[in-house]
């Protein structure tokens, strides 16, 4: 599926690899070891269903609550993800994009970041949005805070402020509001994710913690979705 106005946007909140872990006695490296794993083979699996655009929720900006050992666990094995998973994004015709703050993330992580967008820039059969060290609040007020910039050194005036204005200043540009959001796990919240961009989208929720799911749970997620009639707002029969 080509980039247009019928690309679909898939996001996913990947939950469940420290239950996973537990479940089966392991360490939670364990859990996110695996679900790291299933990240990898997820973008792969977007690829050959066509999607367009695939944004995974990797680490929120309220994970830096977890233990400090977990949080270095998790930034180094990001790096080593993009490293190795590079040169198959360039010969794929994947373009990655981080979504969140770049600051606070250890200097190799941020420039491992940079270079792999970089790289990507031009790729356009699948558009890979990694959600790390994101907050949805924390996006709108970062967005709040550009707008505000632009206003008081005049690059703009308050009255043309409108929902495109502020869509142009969250952290990823370009990008369609997400089509269908899949949560693992089964937890039925949001988790401060996507707050902005979620008005019109379908949820599904699945029970299966995230290192196990499959391609099979990726295709009944989108069979589900394909079943919904979608109304924006409107009334239908």
């Amino acid at each position: 599926m080509r980039h247009g106005q019928h690309s679909l946007h898939v996001a996913i909140i990947m939950d469940g690899n420290g239950r996973w872990a537990a479940r089966r006695g392991l360490a939670r490296s364990e859990g996110h070891r695996r679900g790291m794993a299933v990240v990898r083979q997820t973008i792969k699996d977007a690829l050959s269903l066509g999607i367009g655009y695939l944004t995974l929720y990797a680490f929120s900006s309220e994970n830096w609550k977890r233990s400090e050992t977990e949080v270095v666990f998790l930034m180094r094995m990001c790096e080593t993800i993009l490293a190795e998973e590079l040169p198959f994004m360039i010969n794929n015709d994947i373009r990655f994009l981080h979504a969140g703050r770049k600051e606070g993330l250890p200097e190799t992580l941020r420039d491992m970041i940079v270079r792999a967008e970089d790289l990507t820039k031009n790729n356009k059969k699948l558009w890979v949005i990694l959600a790390f060290n994101y907050g949805g609040r924390q996006e709108i007020v970062d967005a709040v805070r550009h707008i505000v910039v632009d206003i008081v050194e005049a690059r703009r005036r308050a009255e043309d402020i409108d929902e495109k204005a502020i869509a142009d200043a969250l952290y990823v540009r370009g990008v369609p509001d997400p089509d269908l959001l899949i949560r693992t796990s089964g937890e039925m919240r949001l988790s401060n994710f996507l707050l902005w961009q979620i008005c019109y989208t379908e949820f599904y929720v699945t029970n299966i913690l995230w290192p196990d799911f499959r391609k099979r749970d990726f295709e009944r997620a989108l069979r589900e979705f394909q079943k919904r009639q979608r109304r924006f707002g409107g009334v239908h029969d």
